[in-house]
């Protein structure tokens, strides 16, 4: 792995999405490096870390313990976009993440190529042109 290769953190709860997340992303052109926190208590404990540094932050709203409305409230740095990847269809609650400061919504499709092409996509818009690295277009 290269130093300038980028960090993806994954907040999510299911080991079936991080795993189908994790061999999307190790398919790009220049993978990024995949971090996870299994739920948003973990994942707060990760981003108070002086040394932690992710690009970008894909995060479930629905998990155990501390759910993704509070880890948007909580954590406050916005240098690093987040994007909300969940199965939520409330309307309330992607409104409510957007104003706490999510960079976006992205609802999770059903399906391996639609649910990979979300992935992708997330990727692509938002740490694509933060690297050295050409941005790739399909």
């Amino acid at each position: 792995m290269s130093k300038d290769t980028a960090e993806v953190f994954v907040v999510e709860d299911n080991p079936a999405d991080v795993a189908l997340i994790r061999v999307v992303l190790s398919a790009l052109p220049y993978p990024p490096r995949v971090l996870v926190a299994k739920d948003g208590e973990q994942a707060l404990k990760m981003l108070r870390s002086p040394d932690f540094h992710p690009q970008l932050i894909i995060l479930d709203l629905n998990m155990p313990r501390i759910d993704g409305q509070t880890v948007l409230q909580q954590y406050h740095p916005r240098e690093v976009p987040i994007v909300v990847f969940s199965s939520t269809e409330n309307k309330v609650e992607v409104q409510r993440a957007l104003a706490l400061g999510a960079c976006e919504y992205v609802q999770k499709p059903i399906g391996y190529e639609p649910y990979a092409n979300a992935v992708r996509g997330i990727v692509n818009r938002w740490i694509s042109d933060s690297t050295d690295h050409p941005a790739q277009t399909s």
